[in-house]
């Protein structure tokens, strides 16, 4: 059997942590504008609670926030709902290190990035899943 993501009856969810407006913005339209149904939240602390009622087939984040970093809510993300797949944007290259020591089944894009390379890295990471899921 087809899941509902391939099959396309619905679309895959994806929680996006962005603290800066304007790029949360940016991001959201492209992922809808990619066909994925999207919960955009501006702290890690906003996402917790989504997490834990919701069922998400990715968690885009940033890693640096304020009151809790992308990192700390991927760990969170893995307690919760470990069939949830995390990916990391970052402006900051010794961040990325540490993200990648720290989530290493984690996918981290530094930004600047085009919407193009986003969407595909997000096809990416959702059919990685789905793959693992047949």
């Amino acid at each position: 059997m087809l899941s509902e993501g391939m099959s396309g009856n619905s679309a895959q969810t994806i929680l996006l942590a962005e603290d800066d407006d304007a790029m949360r913005v940016y991001l959201e339209r492209a992922l809808v504008n990619a066909g994925y149904a999207v919960d955009a939240v501006d702290r890690g602390t906003s996402a917790v609670p989504l997490l834990e009622n919701n069922s998400y087939d990715l968690l885009l984040s940033d890693i640096v926030m304020p009151e809790m970093d992308g990192i700390e809510l991927a760990q969170r993300c893995n307690e919760i709902s470990p069939e949830t797949k995390v990916m990391f944007i970052t402006g900051f290259a010794a961040v990325t290190l540490k993200a990648s020591r720290e989530q290493p089944q984690a996918k981290v894009l530094s930004k600047p990035f085009h919407l193009r390379d986003l969407v595909l890295e997000v096809e990416r990471v959702l059919e990685e899943k789905v793959s693992a899921q047949i």
